[in-house]
């Protein structure tokens, strides 16, 4: 099913730069005010082909591909010698104040369609990322971020293979803002190699992060597809560079996104019973927002997968609401369902349009309130890898927003140029 394989991969030399120095986040997540700051960082940093402050023309994606073959030429970028898998492994702090790490790795990703249940998306997608990569992707020729995709590995097989990419120590370390280590190793073993495209053949993965360069890949390997009819199945567009987590290891952190209502007034108790008849709920005090993740520890995650949350609309008391679940269904399916436009009248139409943020911090979710940003703050928990496995094993899609993968993939680590010859 998965076909992997491994690559050259482009990287900076770290003889002429600080890695912690040139690393970004993904495109999508990076503020304006960020943008700025990794732009003064560093002369090379990952910024300039990544997120560069004129996109939007053809000139503007041309200067990227420029900077890209420039960077290569004077040899700040290079290409490995010879092919491998790339091992990472992320050491992060997580919520409950202790320490994670997750161990995946980098490796090239044959291109399939959706309809052939082999590479499965979890969400929707927008149309204007996509048409801005794609115009990106013709202009450099080149992976430069990074879709992250989890598999199913439950007995941990792969576990060996991938710590044997530290086996002559890292290639090299970085430590983010966030804090977070990224030390990325080469798994060179050809018996290692084979262990994991092996495993991979015989099941599908689901898209964690990166659906816009998923199908921005697609889009892209159909066009030159018809403009190369001859080219054959490995070609250069029929892969794009992917990295992969096993769904349940120990550092595949899984955590909730949060919303805030920007669009209404708070509900007062009588319509919060009326429209949610059949919820259970209590109240708890909150004195002090920092308290909050304990309180949602103690109140909100002891009711697991059953639909469930807690409301704050900044008045100092914390609405615990649960029911019992029917049968299968999803419990983001009911929030959206019976809370989202059962108590606020916010359909899909609406949510596109504003009428939620999305934070994915409970600190984010009380200050949107306490500042008036929003009129209540709606805490949720977490999926589990088997909500999101049986979803996307059904053919369908979770709502807008429903995971986030804690830590993000950093752009700058390893980048894949269709130039290589593996």
């Amino acid at each position: 099913m998965t076909d992997v394989r491994p690559f050259r991969a482009l990287r900076y030399d770290l003889s002429r730069v600080d890695l912690s120095r040139v690393i970004v986040p993904p495109y999508d997540v990076i503020t304006p005010e960020e943008r700025v700051a990794f732009f003064g960082r560093d002369p090379h940093n990952a910024i300039r082909i990544e997120l560069p402050r004129e996109v939007g023309s053809e000139g503007g994606y041309d200067d990227v591909a420029a900077t890209l073959a420039a960077w290569t030429h004077e040899g700040i970028l290079r290409h490995d010698d010879s092919p491998a898998l790339y091992a990472l492994r992320q050491r992060f702090a997580v919520p409950d104040g202790g320490v994670c790490v997750r161990e995946g790795f980098f490796a090239l990703l044959h291109l399939e369609d959706y309809s052939r249940r082999i590479v499965r998306p979890h969400e929707r997608t927008l149309a204007g990322p996509k048409a801005d990569r794609l115009r990106m992707l013709r202009a450099t020729r080149a992976n430069l971020s990074i879709v992250f995709l989890l598999y199913e590995d439950r007995e941990n097989s792969l576990g060996g293979a991938i710590a044997s990419g530290f086996d002559a120590g890292p290639l090299g370390v970085a430590r983010d803002d966030g804090g977070v280590e990224h030390a990325l190793g080469r798994i060179d073993d050809r018996d290692a190699q084979e262990s994991v495209r092996r495993f991979l053949a015989e099941r599908p993965v689901v898209i964690a992060d990166g659906h816009h360069r998923y199908e921005t890949a697609l889009a892209y390997r159909d066009e030159r597809r018809s403009a190369e009819p001859g080219a054959g199945p490995d070609a250069p567009f029929e892969a794009t560079l992917a990295y992969f987590a096993n769904a349940y290891g120990e550092g595949t952190l899984l955590l909730p996104i949060h919303r805030v209502v920007r669009r209404g007034a708070a509900p007062t108790d009588a319509v919060w019973r009326e429209r949610l008849a059949g919820w259970s709920e209590r109240h708890v005090e909150v004195s002090d927002v920092e308290k909050l993740p304990t309180l949602l520890a103690e109140h909100l995650a002891p009711l697991g997968r059953r639909p469930c949350f807690a409301a704050d609309d900044g008045s100092g008391t914390l609405r615990i609401f649960w029911r019992e679940a029917s049968g299968d269904e999803l419990a983001i399916r009911v929030f959206h369902r019976e809370v989202v436009e059962g108590v606020f009248g916010l359909g899909e139409a609406a949510v596109r349009e504003g009428a939620l943020d999305f934070p994915k911090s409970t600190a984010r979710a009380a200050h949107d309130v306490r500042s008036g940003r929003g009129s209540v703050a709606l805490y949720l928990n977490p999926l589990t890898p088997e909500d999101v496995f049986r979803v996307t094993g059904a053919g369908e899609v979770l709502p807008q927003k429903s995971t986030f993968f804690l830590p993000k993939l950093p752009t700058g680590l390893v980048f894949r140029s269709f130039e290589e010859s593996a």
